[in-house]
């Protein structure tokens, strides 16, 4: 008799060979865990790695076939030459991450889906290789009214226009790589409960991840944790484009824990987008202004950010145009330029923190600014700032503060400004500098509470 150590002894060293059935030393070894979850094999429907212009028909009835029995596609290793890929209701295509590879074969466009209730996309390599894209497809994939869309753990690159754009979409787009769009990476409008989380974006060409609307209204989309960079701007503009994340007339939108480095404009980047908070992002080497919350806004929490390098740090601007309400602390600002991305008109470039309405600035630490450490209104538009705590090293002047006519209060009290070259606090009308020293207490302006700094 043989006994049961016996037995495991043999399996080990392999000589149990001749001890186990026939049908366990016949199975197949290309058996894979997906398989094991019930998923379809899209080599068992003919779908084989570069099989040429049938491949996008197959693929296309296997995927159908898995959507209607609620079960997910399994994509082994290999390259798919594929093209004009409409996803039905209930797609799911899961791939060997880095290895499962959907290219765009350049007939007219590679994935769509339109109103479909759930798409998953996970562990998948789609390569745009830079072929064209039709007039009616704005990018590499596109998803039109999809509640719920999740795309995990894959790689997009290599379009001749953007990479992942959705409109009036749901869902999550997590630990994907997105590169190489000559557009935007990632382009979402009319979102409805998104999370953009954990995702690298790098070298598109005029945008990194955009949170638009059509019409103003609630968004509430939350971008967190990605890793953005190489976002450039070839379409020029002063401020349109070449931003990594940009937020236009969405509101209720959180930007949180993001690593930006070498955006052409701004890092981060609030269009009339209410009610945005910005907090604890790390925005490296920003051709303008690295942080902006401007136009028609109420609501701007800019909290915990490291700025370092920009033409101008964080600003939270245009009262003229209802920008107003905000919150701006406990920031680094420092190693900022005098030069940006387009000439000057009516802009000014190297500010570390500008803000005109209804503001607190409290607890930043700005270092090594060419102009003005703090910017406190500009001509009349100046309503209700508070700056109070904050510490300004190496600046032109460390605080410049409107006395234009018609400007509103602002209280300036406990900072401290050291190394600033022409002044601790300046009053100016517009641009120019138009009063002595003030930041060591002065009365001199109604509107205006400036005690308790200290200036050296």
């Amino acid at each position: 008799m043989i006994s049961r150590r016996k037995i495991l002894g043999l399996i080990a060293t392999g000589g149990a060979a001749g001890l186990l059935p026939l049908a366990a030393t016949a199975a197949p070894a290309r058996i894979a865990t997906v398989d094991l979850r019930g998923s379809i094999d899209a080599r068992d429907h003919g779908v084989t790695p570069d099989g040429g212009d049938k491949a996008s028909r197959k693929l296309a009835d296997v995927i159908k076939k898995a959507a209607a029995q609620n079960m997910p596609v399994y994509l082994p290793p290999g390259n798919y030459q594929v093209s004009g890929l409409d996803l039905p209701d209930n797609t799911r295509i899961v791939g060997v991450a880095g290895a499962s590879r959907i290219v765009y074969s350049g007939d007219g466009f590679l994935m769509r889906a339109d109103g479909a209730k759930r798409i998953e996309l996970s562990n998948l390599v789609i390569d745009g290789a830079q072929r064209w894209l039709d007039d009616q497809n704005p990018a590499l994939l596109h998803f039109l009214g999809v509640d719920d869309l999740y795309l995990d753990n894959c790689e997009i690159s290599g379009s001749r226009k953007t990479g992942l754009q959705l409109e009036r979409c749901g869902g999550r787009i997590e630990r994907c790589q997105i590169s190489g769009a000559a557009e935007y990476g990632l382009y979402a409008v009319e979102s409805r409960g998104l999370s953009v989380t954990g995702n690298s974006v790098s070298d598109c060409g005029n945008g990194g991840i955009l949170i638009h609307r059509w019409t103003k209204a609630e968004d509430g989309t939350i971008v967190t944790g990605n890793r953005l960079s190489n976002i450039g701007a070839t379409r020029g503009g002063t401020g349109q484009y070449g931003n990594a994340i940009n937020l236009f007339r969405a509101d209720n939108v959180m930007v949180s824990g993001n690593h930006i480095t070498r955006s052409a404009f701004s890092a981060i980047r609030a269009n009339s987008a209410s009610n945005a908070q910005i907090a604890n992002n790390q925005c490296f080497g920003s051709g303008e202004t690295a942080i902006y919350a401007e136009f028609a806004f109420e609501g701007a929490m800019v909290s915990g950010n490291i700025v370092d390098g920009a033409a101008n740090g964080i600003s939270v601007v245009n009262f003229n145009e209802g920008g107003r309400l905000a919150t701006i602390a406990n920031n680094i600002v420092r190693n900022l330029s005098a030069t940006g991305p387009y000439k000057l008109d009516e802009a000014i470039f190297g500010v570390g923190i500008s803000a005109e309405a209804d503001a607190a600035i409290t607890g930043n630490v700005v270092e090594g600014v060419p102009l003005w450490g703090l910017a406190l209104g500009f001509g009349p538009y100046l309503r209700n700032l508070v700056a109070n705590g904050n510490i300004v090293r190496e600046a032109g002047i460390g605080c410049a503060v409107s006395v234009v006519e018609g400007a509103g209060n602002a209280v300036i009290t406990n900072n401290l400004f050291q190394a600033c070259r022409n002044g601790g606090v300046i009053g100016h009308r517009w641009k120019a500098a138009a009063t002595g020293e003030l930041g060591n207490g002065s009365k001199q302006f109604a509107n205006l509470t400036i005690e308790m700094n200290r200036v050296g």
